[in-house]
């Protein structure tokens, strides 16, 4: 009797694994069922026709009840994450850039690096190939809040 239990303890555990831990039908939720099917078999073959029928009806209820948990709404919020991101690109409580703006790089643009508009750092792509720190550049294009600067030929 230990044996079977054993085998539906495992099947169960093997089914909640292959929904909760392991995405798709792998081969968790194939030895899950294998189990609890080992474990109706092998009640009919050891313990008889009623010990067997009961196994069975156990492990269906099992299987049932617990792919009705597991379908729940109340199941799967307690997994999802409720944190927004509400950062953004370019920060609202300073100066906006705007094309033609000038600044210099912070940081390699290898295409994307900071660099320094006035008093403020931004994020910034390069708009052509690769600009090495320290150079003047200036603000070429900006477009869903993604900054495109360009190098300058001199310094200002």
């Amino acid at each position: 009797m230990g044996f079977i239990l054993t085998l539906i303890l495992v099947g169960v555990l093997l089914l909640l694994a292959e929904i909760l831990l392991i995405p798709g039908v792998g081969i968790a939720g194939v030895l899950g069922l294998i189990s609890l099917i080992g474990s109706s078999v092998y009640a009919f073959y050891v313990l008889g026709m009623t010990a067997g029928t009961v196994v069975t009806a156990v492990n269906v209820v099992l299987v049932v009840g617990l792919t009705a948990y597991i379908l729940r709404e109340k199941t799967w919020k307690k997994f999802t994450l409720n944190t927004n991101i509400e950062s953004k690109a370019l920060p609202d409580n300073e100066e906006q850039l705007s094309i033609g703006d000038r600044g210099k790089t912070i940081t390699r643009l290898s295409p994307v690096g900071s660099a320094r508009f006035g008093t403020v750092s931004y994020e910034v792509k390069a708009l052509e190939g690769m600009i090495d720190s320290g150079v003047a550049v200036e603000v070429a294009l900006i477009e869903n809040n993604k900054v495109f600067v360009k190098p300058l030929d001199s310094e200002f």
